[in-house]
């Protein structure tokens, strides 16, 4: 009968330091599972910091690359504009048909905008000849259509302005207006001639097409670092 209660302490012992073990495992565990998860989430966000770090740097970069392509930007655009004689040979400051600074020039001669009537217009003074009467100067006027393209976008590409021009005039007044044509500082294709009459009185008819190149649209940009 003695021994039964001295059985019941050494059990009742390992119970307690099995239950102890156990306790000290599970605790261990937890430990190395938290560490586990805890250098995972440190390693992932040195990483993460490492990549917004080289973000960072490309952009700096890139700002400063960019500051000093205004910076010759500017510089071009001042000794292109400042020239005492255009590239047409007039003058920059005048108001002549061969007049205006080379900035001008170059608007005039590929707009940013689509404008069917000052194309005629234009067309209608370059054109204009005491040699041969012109009849008509058609087209369609598609601005509606092009003002998706008139918006600007990063790479921007010449768009057609097709057009038609009717003219009356001798044989010899026709070679000057096909000359006429090609020294317009304006892109000119022509891409068919139909010609009907006789040598004194002839008719013409042009179908050409022009060009305007929209805006380039300078955007900034910005990135989600993942």
């Amino acid at each position: 009968m003695a021994i039964k209660p001295q059985f019941s302490t050494k059990r009742a012992l390992i119970t307690k330091a099995n239950s102890t073990m156990v306790i000290m495992v599970a605790a261990a565990s937890f430990i190395t599972v938290f560490s586990l998860i805890a250098s995972k989430a440190l390693l992932s966000q040195h990483a993460y910091q490492a990549r917004v770090t080289t973000e960072k740097e490309k952009a700096v970069k890139q700002l400063k690359a960019n500051i000093s392509a205004v910076q010759n930007l500017q510089n071009s655009y001042q000794a292109l504009v400042s020239t005492s004689e255009n590239v047409l040979g007039g003058n920059p400051k005048g108001q002549g048909d061969r007049d205006g600074d080379n900035a001008k020039i170059i608007l005039d001669a590929l707009p940013s905008k689509y404008d069917f009537p000052a194309l005629a217009t234009s067309l209608e003074k370059l054109l204009n000849s005491p040699n041969y009467k012109i009849d008509s100067i058609t087209g369609i006027d598609d601005e509606v259509n092009q003002q998706a393209n008139d918006k600007g976008s990063a790479s921007p590409s010449p768009v057609d302005i097709p057009f038609q021009v009717s003219v009356t005039g001798s044989y010899g007044s026709m070679k000057t207006l096909i000359q006429t044509l090609e020294a317009s500082i304006r892109p000119i294709q022509v891409q068919a001639l139909d010609f009907t009459g006789t040598d004194s009185t002839m008719h013409v008819s042009i179908t050409a097409k022009t060009f305007y190149q929209p805006e380039k649209n300078l955007t900034i940009d910005t990135k989600v670092v993942k």
